[in-house]
């Protein structure tokens, strides 16, 4: 029985294809595994940017913390154990402006954490969250995953160096792409996707 995390993060609602996909996933998913579902919508429950309160909490025991900082820092650990819980992650995540949403930032921000989630171990960054399968389902209305617009992707590039760096190694990535150029062309890109997490979940059959 599998625990899934449900990460979505674009500001687009209802009409957000990274969300309308990733949430297909984890609900697929579920109902292969019968296992739990838990869902952390970033635009309905913004997480908090961090402050300095988090920054100086984290480094503090416990009974030392001002209010603020045992807030911040208690915040954020509730996102790390929400990782630490889970067996599969699905993360949806809309490109603004060349990159993920400030939304998924802010939460990449608060769980990556020196000692917690990495640690530098004979100086060599190691992830501690590990052992866990991550979808992540990106869209963008340019093409992005090849051609000329291709070194301007630091949404795809940026959530895998993240995700990789506190130990999530194992991703998949599904990519919805092109919906920009036409009606025709958004919708053979919401088909190919369809499809692709069709054939994906046939696979967890």
């Amino acid at each position: 029985m599998s625990r899934i995390l449900l990460i979505t993060s674009s500001p687009r609602g209802a009409e957000s294809l990274s969300t309308r996909f990733a949430t297909e996933i984890a609900n697929g998913i579920r109902m292969q595994s019968g296992g739990s579902l838990t869902v952390r919508d970033l635009v309905a429950n913004p997480v908090p940017h961090i402050t300095q309160d988090y920054i100086k909490g984290r480094m503090m025991a416990p009974d030392a913390r001002t209010a603020e900082e045992t807030k911040a820092v208690e915040g954020a650990m509730e996102l790390v154990d929400e990782l630490r819980g889970a067996d599969v992650i699905v993360i949806g995540s809309g490109m603004m402006n060349f990159g993920p949403s400030s939304q998924l930032k802010a939460w990449i921000d608060n769980v990556t954490w020196p000692g917690i989630t990495f640690s530098y171990g004979a100086g060599v960054p190691q992830g501690l969250i590990t052992g866990k399968k991550v979808y992540l389902v990106t869209a963008a209305g340019g093409v992005f995953s090849e051609g000329s617009y291709a070194p301007f992707d630091f949404q795809t590039s940026y959530l895998l160096h993240m995700l990789g760096f506190i130990g999530l190694t194992d991703v998949e990535l599904l990519r919805i792409e092109g919906t920009v150029k036409g009606p025709d062309a958004a919708q053979a890109a919401i088909a190919s996707t369809e499809a692709a997490v069709q054939v994906l979940l046939a696979k967890l059959a």
